[in-house]
């Protein structure tokens, strides 16, 4: 029996994921959907495919768990590509950049989202020696891959999205923090700044850049920044090489060329009632996690793969990326605070769980189906199937189809509007808040709307003050919340950690600088802030109609 999906799922997938004729007429319900994903993924069993079919089918269709959009939508297609994370080299030559732009367009139409480092271009004004003419420099070559993402718009399906990175000491590195600061400009692109333990540790004593940096980030978001000594230091394939960038969330630590796919554990289906409160139930969690492992393993073998260089890289390391969604329901379900020692606790000893366990069916497959390629140069002891097992991916459109709140997440509000492609407008109103208001008896439609206008019920007379403690929203939780939670998780990650820090309006500069400075501290991989109002367009808003 398939679980109940909501009406804002419904619609979601009725636009983007079902299955649809010539004349664009929907031709799959969403239990048909996940049983073509079951089936097409389960080919990688082999003799016992039709028993994972099921077992796999069951699993997504109780919506305990999601794969990355691309899986959901190409599995048993003549498509057939099914990872979201790629990235993609780029050398200091034309050939090499308009490689590249070709690469990720084709990437970018089956659904997936690619990073790029541009830190070996060479800077704008210096000489050309073939043409001797003058280099137009890296923003200048993003904006072209910016134009060809735009038209791709990846099938109609997602947004095209492209990380871009350069390196804090690349000499165009002031036009590149600014890039982003007037109108559309480089509106696919996510842009983070790739910043060493040196640049950190001297403060900034390169003020100019460094200022810069805060001060952009405080004015619309971009760019964030990638502690790359960190993420290189925890690669555990580091001997094949530097990782350069990450995919456009930051959260998939990857080579050049590689890809991962992902996929997320709806947290709310692993809480059961014990001794008449909420509990965590461990033995769902440890159960769908090795499942959710095998599939993500099976995908990789049934991928049907962009080019041959991607293909080549992903098999000799099978990174893969289970993560987590529905994180701050959880806590509301357990009757714990977001922004509170409790939580913080909570949340590493969740992930160290779901990791730990990870790493067990990971080795387990590694016994019965062989180690990865490339296990000789990486520093696992112990031969695993996967260089990588667990990644906290922000999924947003499956978080939607689960009905539950986004990754690691605080709740952005009670009630809110939500923007898709389309521009289609959802309004979205925490179904937990609703049930225990009418549990309570304080529901009313009068209170309803307040909420709905407000988007909190901090200082709502109509909601009891335990209630109002225990539906904190993102922007009335302090920053330093925020990073000791994402820092929370990424102790226990193999890859990185998607989270983004958010402000209110009247957030300071200093504010923004205070979190990136912490983040570095407390060893993340990277950080992202958001100022709530600071873009003209934003994905979610608060009392808007």
């Amino acid at each position: 029996m398939a679980a109940e999906l909501t009406p804002n799922a419904l619609v979601l997938l009725k636009q983007r994921y079902l299955l649809k004729d010539s004349k664009g007429r929907v031709t799959e319900t969403p239990e048909q959907m996940f049983r073509r994903v079951a089936k097409a993924v389960s080919k990688a069993e082999g003799r016992n495919a039709k028993k994972f079919e099921e077992e796999f089918f069951r699993m997504m269709s109780k919506l305990e768990f999601l794969p990355n959009s691309p899986t959901m939508f190409n599995a048993g297609t003549s498509l057939g590509q099914l990872s979201a994370c790629f990235v993609l080299p780029i050398n200091d030559s034309l050939t090499s950049i308009f490689d590249a732009v070709k690469h990720t367009a084709l990437i970018e139409q089956s659904g997936g989202g690619v990073g790029l480092s541009f830190s070996r271009v060479r800077p704008e004004g210096s000489m050309v020696q073939s043409s001797k003419g003058t280099a137009s420099g890296p923003v200048s070559f993003m904006r072209v891959f910016d134009t060809v993402t735009g038209v791709i718009n990846a099938g109609g399906k997602r947004r095209g999205a492209m990380m871009g990175v350069l390196d804090v000491d690349h000499p165009d590195i002031m036009g590149f923090i600014r890039s982003k600061e007037t109108g559309n400009v480089l509106s696919n692109f996510n842009i983070s700044v790739a910043v060493t333990d040196s640049f950190m540790g001297k403060a900034r004593r390169n003020r100019k850049v460094w200022d810069a940096i805060v001060k952009a980030a405080w004015k619309g978001g971009d760019p964030g920044l990638l502690f790359i000594d960190e993420i290189n230091r925890k690669n555990p394939t580091r001997k094949l090489g530097r990782v350069e960038s990450t995919n456009p969330c930051g959260e998939a630590v990857l080579h050049p060329y590689e890809s991962c796919n992902l996929g997320s554990i709806n947290l709310t289906r692993m809480v059961c009632m014990k001794g008449g409160k909420c509990t965590i139930d461990w033995d769902m969690l440890r159960k769908t996690v090795r499942l959710a492992v095998r599939f993500l393993d099976d995908v990789i073998d049934v991928n049907k793969y962009p080019m041959p260089q991607i293909e080549a890289i992903t098999k000799a390391n099978r990174r893969i990326g289970l993560g987590v969604m529905g994180f701050a329901d959880m806590l509301i379900m357990l009757g714990i605070p977001y922004d509170s020692e409790r939580a913080l606790k909570a949340a590493g000893k969740l992930m160290r769980f779901i990791t730990e366990e990870s790493h067990r069916m990971s080795q387990e497959l590694a016994r019965k189906k062989g180690p990865f390629r490339n296990m000789g140069k990486s520093s696992w002891k112990r031969p695993m199937r996967n260089a990588t097992t667990t990644t906290i991916a922000p999924p947003g459109s499956i978080s939607i189809i689960a009905g539950v709140s986004s990754g690691i997440e605080p709740l952005f509000a009670v009630s809110y509007v939500r923007k898709v492609l389309g521009g289609k407008r959802m309004v979205e109103t925490n179904r937990l808040f609703k049930r225990i208001a009418r549990e309570r008896g304080f529901y009313s439609r009068k209170l309803m709307s307040e909420v709905a206008r407000k988007g909190t019920v901090k200082g709502v007379k109509a909601v009891p003050k335990d209630i109002q403690r225990l539906f904190v929203t993102a922007l009335e939780i302090k920053p330093g919340w925020h990073v000791r939670m994402q820092a929370a998780f990424q102790k226990h990650t193999d890859n990185a950690v998607s989270k983004t820090v958010n402000f209110p309006k009247s957030a300071k500069v200093a504010d923004v600088e205070k979190a990136f400075m912490m983040a570095h501290k407390l060893k993340c991989k990277g950080i992202t802030a958001y100022r709530y109002g600071s873009k003209e367009e934003q994905v979610m808003c608060i009392g808007c109609e």
